[in-house]
């Protein structure tokens, strides 16, 4: 718990202000937690994605989830049923999780970016300035053990660096307590089967950390 209080402080030091519940408390109400981070977030209105989307995606999944999922941005289907991941590149994820023995519901899914980017272009730097205060809020309400970042968007923006997501991935990454894992995002894959055999390397690497023996 030392390691999480300190990366708030961090972030608060960053002027980010974080709410619910102090970290002694975050075990007994995690629920708590989320609800207000999306009563914050309401008809959000701060970057111009809003005038296009149809729902805004917050996440979904485990709101005590040791494991969390982080991608880039909601695409037309996930506009549609204002849920993360849903369309084929959730679909491969489902099957990514699922053979690491977990499932959807076991873990907790979220994005960058809450709201579309018009035709799934890239999220710009002022949207993800917008949307990234309330993902660092679901962080402090989840308080996973892992993230995986999904592609260079989530990996970027998660540890402050401009390296290419084939050069980070593969490794963890210290985010002040929490352990970052990217890997590519399941829309390359879709786009380049070969490389989920590295993307399974990734992944196998989470599932020793999360079940040493």
């Amino acid at each position: 718990m030392n390691a999480v209080v300190a990366w708030l402080n961090w972030y608060r030091d960053m002027g980010v202000e974080l709410i619910g519940p102090q970290p002694s408390s975050w075990q007994g109400s995690p629920r708590r937690g989320l609800d207000a981070v999306r009563e914050e977030l309401g008809d959000c209105q701060r970057c111009k994605l809003c005038s296009t989307r149809t729902h805004i995606v917050f996440g979904s999944g485990n709101e005590k989830a040791k494991l969390m999922f982080v991608g880039e941005g909601p695409g037309a289907d996930e506009d549609l049923q204002g849920l993360p991941f849903v369309g084929k590149a959730g679909e491969l994820l489902t099957k990514m999780i699922s053979a690491m023995g977990y499932s959807r519901e076991e873990v907790y899914i979220a994005n960058i970016v809450k709201c579309r980017p018009p035709n799934n272009r890239a999220p710009q730097e002022e949207e993800i300035t917008a949307c990234q205060p309330f993902l660092l809020k679901q962080i402090e309400a989840i308080a996973p053990q892992i993230i995986c970042a999904l592609g260079t968007f989530a990996a970027q923006t998660l540890l402050s660096s401009q390296v290419r997501i084939s050069d980070l991935r593969g490794q963890f990454y210290d985010l002040h307590g929490i352990k970052v894992m990217p890997t590519f995002h399941p829309a390359y894959l879709l786009r380049n089967p070969a490389e989920k055999k590295k993307v399974w390397e990734d992944l196998q690497k989470i599932m020793k950390e999360m079940n040493p023996s």
